[in-house]
């Protein structure tokens, strides 16, 4: 109190009174009441602005005296000193207390204290700012224009690094806070030589504190751009660089603070970070791969924003090319983390375009052989990067090598052709003068000899001509024939004989050397001349002008022929990595990591937009995972195949539909019966989410029917497709039934008996699941025995027995089957189709035995076709009766089972007095224990074991010595008493079962 009241007399020097209770304050600060905290903060906040309005009048006092000079700057020291203390004593109770943390519940808000929590954050700001304020005035005048004490710029910046120390300060509500910190510190590097302290104290909390990586790599970017301070991001990344990688490695805690800051800062200011790269990279060889990656990561920001694009100057391509070189060197890094993370960072560069042609080759086969790492992360990211080089491939959207072989052994031999006629066309051209002066040496040289003495043994044998014309052609052919000497003694000897004619003319006494020379001169060049040029000498200007343009037009046609062979060959050898990374990716769809199948899914998935003909193996490889009890990769199939067929290209509606159906039906071609089924199961999940659009299945049932133009086989894939979204919605096959009965199973079926396969298994699509769900108890679907569909199948079955073919059998074994799911009566029907063709088979046996009786025919061709009976005849046989059990064991005993059900729930509401209700005794046998499990209780006693018979195929709770201790008494009291029971059915059931049992 008294404090204040001198302040309202003396202003900010009343401090120099009254420091002692503000410092006592601060040294029992935990004791004191938080009134008293309160109110000295808030003084000493008017106390600290007061004197830095006051502050810049009295700096600009040219008359200060010495005294108050020595008081101000007293005072200054003291409010700073108690300033800066209250603000460290708050933030460290806060910090302590946890106050920090917003109130989650909102109560209490009367009864907290003005400083707790938030409160104290917002009077934390202005604080800071008051500080930056008197930071920002030109304070040496106080200390006589001298450099202001270290201690007391120490004094200010160490509360901006106290509050930096509290892990909470990144949180984005404190980003004033974090601002007002960085503008103070500016100031402090800016004006009072900061840096070395800064550098120091940045370094150090970078090791200790992780959190504040982020926090100082934005105040450090924003020193260097808006503050000019390039140089303390040097200063900082040489502190860094000279750390020593063994210390780093044993210090965990300090690695991932520098790390971080190293990318951060790379991120925001690349190119100061690019300038000062080279004191790094000492760390890519030290043991920390934490400090490898963050390095890296850095070398690859600075690729993707400054040495980016083709106007780059010589040496920036020197270093973009040798950054590359080393990020694709740690693609091979001992440590699985640090591959893992060079493959994301070349991921980034080649979705950002930073990665020059040139290295495309090489960064492909890098990452097709990291497809083979131990690593399952590394291999996760080899197929990003695989995918990311497609879809930002610079050759074409469409990458199979087999079309691009083609066009470029093509263009590889219409070079040749351009280099070879180049050659023949752009010879080098030599002057005749120039010939001369390349062999006046020798010919100098020769002509000196003549003034020596001939040596012994040689001769002249050169005699002159008879005319000077012929001496002229004498003498060229010899210097043609590099005979030099010759040549020069029969110039000397005709200058004596055609003295005076042209082109022996000249001085022959005076200088007989230079006149020799002279004449061999003329002699060359003009007979060059004439052998080189045929037209009269008025042409030759003309013709040289039109022979340069068109060696120009060849000279940049040749270029572009390169540049498009050089586009085709990288183009394929893309293609030829990619196609050979598909064999290994496939491989890994079965994998037991989650996110390896689903990239290998997503792969497959962009390599079908670009064309590539391999890719559909893949595709139908993914099909089996439809049936994964991963819920991720079940939705990740189904996510592709909705990608690669559900969103096709095309102007409308229509020419979508006939993409869609092609692209399926090339799924299908020479497929296996589990992968349709696989895509079965797809097709299905998509018809019930409607996701199929009607104008599909209408062009679908326009294929079928013949309405649209189509192959044979890819009639036959409509009808499959369509009993695949009946699957999903059968009343796609039960509203156009008569339509697939009349087209499929017409009296045209022998000519495609694989078509009318296909529409048999579309149509039993309709029969109802023989196990219906627990609590479900309505009546199979079934047809009436006259039904169409039924009168066509046996008279296509019929037909067939008498006339063979390789596609019957199949057929028949679909049709018979069909009858059975759909058909009531279906026995009736199928005993009337082999009647028929019993009777056909009769007739042959007839037929052969006539044959037999007659004498002109051969006995061993009688006894061939008497003897033995096709395979199909008997297959027929074999089918039906196949058919019959399976109906009596599923069909037959799902029925009586419904019924009894039924009976007995009639029964139960009959019978709805539970003191009337008659209960079963239970009996401890295994009979009694069968009966509860198959929901035989209440039954009578003959209908009981009539049920346990019929329910044996379908119970799976039974081993072999449960089946011979319960149910064989039971089988042999049927199989010995047959008219025991009516229920002719029964008896052979009882036979079937104990089959079965012995089987077991």
């Amino acid at each position: 109190a008294a404090f204040r009241t001198a302040f309202r007399a003396r202003g900010a020097l009343a401090v120099l009174q009254h420091f002692d209770s503000l410092y006592s304050l601060l040294h029992h600060f935990q004791a004191v009441e938080t009134a008293v905290k309160e109110d000295a903060l808030e003084l000493m906040m008017h106390v600290a602005s007061h004197h830095s309005n006051e502050l810049p009048a009295i700096l600009d006092d040219s008359g200060l005296s010495h005294a108050d000079r020595t008081a101000h700057l007293n005072a200054l020291k003291m409010n700073c000193y108690l300033l800066t203390g209250l603000v460290d004593a708050f933030e460290m109770e806060t910090y302590k207390s946890g106050l920090l943390e917003v109130d989650p519940g909102g109560k209490n808000k009367k009864n907290r204290t003005k400083f707790s929590g938030s409160l104290w954050e917002e009077e934390r700001e202005p604080l800071l700012r008051l500080l930056t304020q008197l930071l920002q005035l030109d304070l040496r005048h106080l200390w006589g224009g001298l450099v202001v004490e270290e201690e007391f710029v120490s004094l200010m910046t160490g509360s901006c690094y106290r509050i930096l120390e509290n892990p909470s300060i990144g949180l984005q509500k404190y980003r004033a806070t974090r601002e007002a910190i960085t503008h103070l510190l500016a100031a402090a590097l800016i004006h009072y030589d900061h840096m070395f302290s800064a550098t120091l104290k940045i370094t150090q909390m970078l090791q200790h504190f992780e959190h504040v990586a982020p926090v100082f790599a934005q105040a450090v970017s924003l020193w260097a751009t808006e503050y000019g301070l390039k140089s303390l991001v040097g200063e900082l990344l040489r502190e860094i660089g000279q750390k020593c990688p063994q210390d780093l490695a044993r210090d965990a805690s300090g690695i991932k603070g520098y790390a971080t800051f190293i990318t951060e800062l790379a991120e925001q200011i690349p190119a100061l970070v690019l300038s000062n790269m080279s004191v790094l990279l000492r760390h890519l060889d030290g043991e920390s791969y934490v400090m490898r990656n963050a390095v890296l990561a850095a070398m690859a920001e600075v690729l993707v924003q400054v040495l980016n694009g083709d106007q780059l100057e010589e040496a920036a391509r020197g270093t973009r090319d040798q950054f590359l070189n080393m990020l694709q060197a740690h693609v091979c890094d001992i440590n699985g983390f640090v591959r893992s993370r060079v493959l994301q960072l070349f991921t980034r560069i080649v979705q950002c375009k930073a990665l020059p042609l040139t290295q495309f080759q090489s960064v492909v086969s890098l990452a097709v052989g990291r497809l083979k790492d131990k690593s399952v992360v590394v291999v996760k990211n080899a197929i990003q990067l695989l995918a990311m080089f497609l879809s930002n491939n610079p050759f074409s959207c469409k990458l199979s090598f087999t079309d691009l072989a083609e066009p470029l052994k093509k263009e590889v031999q219409k070079l040749q052709e351009m280099r070879d006629r180049g050659r023949s066309i752009a010879a080098p051209v030599i002057t005749p003068e120039e010939e001369w002066e390349a062999m006046l040496p020798e010919v100098r040289a020769a002509t000196q000899q003549l003034f020596q003495p001939l040596q012994e043994g040689e001769e002249e044998v050169l005699e002159v001509e008879e005319t000077v014309e012929s001496t002229s052609e004498q003498i060229t052919g010899l210097l043609r024939k590099l005979n030099y000497k010759s040549a020069a003694r029969l110039t000397q000897k005709a200058l004596c004989r055609f003295q005076g004619k042209e082109p022996f003319s000249g001085p022959t006494e005076e200088n007989e050397e230079a006149t020799i020379l002279g004449v061999l001169k003329r002699l060359y060049t003009g007979s060059c001349r004439g052998q080189n040029s045929e037209d009269p000498p008025h042409g030759n200007s003309s013709l040289k002008t039109e022979e340069v343009v068109p060696e120009e037009q060849s000279q940049t046609e040749l270029v572009k022929q390169e540049m498009l062979v050089q586009y085709l060959q990288d183009a394929y050898n893309f293609s030829v990595k990619i196609t050979e990374a598909l064999s290994l990716i496939s491989k890994m769809m079965y994998e037991n990591c989650v996110s390896v199948v689903q990239e290998a899914i997503e792969f497959f998935v962009t390599v079908s937009q670009f064309g590539v003909p391999q890719a559909l193996l893949g595709v139908r490889r993914m099909l089996p995972l439809i049936w994964s009890k991963e819920p991720g990769i079940k939705e990740a199939v189904l996510n592709a195949y909705r990608r690669l067929y559900l969103s096709p290209s095309g102007d409308s509606e229509r020419a979508r539909a006939q993409s869609l159906v092609h692209s399926l039906s090339l799924v299908m071609v020479d497929a296996s019966l589990g992968m349709i089924q696989c895509l079965e199961e797809i097709i299905s999940e998509f018809v019930q989410k409607d996701e199929i659009k009607p104008a599909v299945i209408q062009l679908l049932w326009e294929r079928f029917t013949e309405k649209s133009q189509c192959s044979s086989l890819e009639r036959r894939a409509a009808v499959m497709l369509l009993g695949m979204m009946a699957r999903g919605k059968p009343e796609i096959i039960g509203s156009n039934l008569d339509v697939l009965v009349t087209v499929g199973l017409s009296e045209k079926v022998c000519e495609d008996y694989r078509l009318a396969q296909e529409v048999c298994y579309a149509i039993s699509k309709l029969a109802s699941n023989p196990k219906p769900a627990l609590g479900k108890n309505n009546a199979p679907f079934r047809l009436p025995q006259n039904h169409m569909l039924f009168g066509c199948l046996s008279e296509a079955v019929s037909k067939g027995f008498a006339q063979p073919s390789g596609h019957w059998i199949p057929f028949m074994e679909a049709a018979v089957t069909l009858i059975y799911q759909l058909a009531e009566g279906a026995e009736e029907i199928c005993a009337h189709i082999l009647q028929v063709c019993s009777q056909q088979a009769l007739e042959k046996l007839q037929e052969a035995d006539g044959q037999e009786a007659d004498p002109g025919v051969s006995p061993s061709r009688v006894s061939d076709d008497a003897s033995s009976l096709p395979t199909f005849q008997v297959s027929l046989v074999g089918q039906v009766a196949l058919q019959q059990v399976a109906y009596l064991e599923v069909s037959v005993s799902a029925e009586l089972r419904r019924r009894r059900i039924l009976r007995e729930e009639e029964k139960t509401k009959k019978h709805s007095d539970s003191s009337t209700k008659k209960q079963r005794p239970r009996s401890t046998g295994n009979e009694t224990t069968m009966e509860e499990e198959l929901g035989l209780v209440g039954a009578s006693a003959d209908d009981t074991e009539a049920e346990l018979i019929r329910s044996i195929c379908e119970t799976e709770l039974l081993d072999g010595k449960h089946l011979f201790s319960a149910f064989v008494p039971l089988v042999l009291k049927i199989c010995n008493n047959p008219g025991l029971y009516s229920d002719t059915a029964l008896s052979a059931a009882a036979a079937l079962t104990l089959g079965k049992v012995c089987m077991i």
